[in-house]
């Protein structure tokens, strides 16, 4: 079968299509095979007021198309943008690699995979940012 698998822990909460669904008490599977539903991991979305640094930005729009909120197309091209500005601050070769992933997953429209990506980077710009004020 082709599509998304979600695998889903005890309580757990997605948005799909608009609609927020929780999970029962145990483990499941979900197959989802519509190829254009919008699909959000609660777990995975930022509030808006914690968009406080470029990495949060960006891992946002990515959040916004995956919830259906955005333009895909425009959110490309910002996504595209943003990263692009991000490699100049993150130099190491493991943020490279997590940016070029990025950018490979948008290029493809692979929304979940970029901000996955994305996500990773934000415990190191949260060091960057506490080196840089203290």
């Amino acid at each position: 079968m082709t599509g998304l698998v979600l695998k889903l822990g005890p309580g757990e909460r997605i948005l799909i299509n608009g609609a927020v669904i929780e999970n029962g008490d145990r483990r499941s599977r979900l197959n989802i095979v519509s190829p254009n539903a919008h699909i959000l991991r609660l777990r995975d979305a930022i509030h808006p007021d914690e968009v406080t640094s470029p990495v949060r930005r960006v891992c946002y729009l990515a959040q916004l198309v995956l919830s259906g909120d955005a333009d895909p197309d425009e959110a490309r091209r910002q996504l595209l943008v943003g990263i692009e500005q991000l490699s100049q601050v993150f130099t190491d070769r493991d943020s490279r690699l997590l940016l070029a992933d990025a950018t490979t997953a948008v290029a493809g429209s692979q929304f979940y995979p970029a901000l996955k990506s994305l996500r990773a980077l934000m415990p190191r710009e949260d060091r960057l940012l506490a080196a840089g004020s203290a």
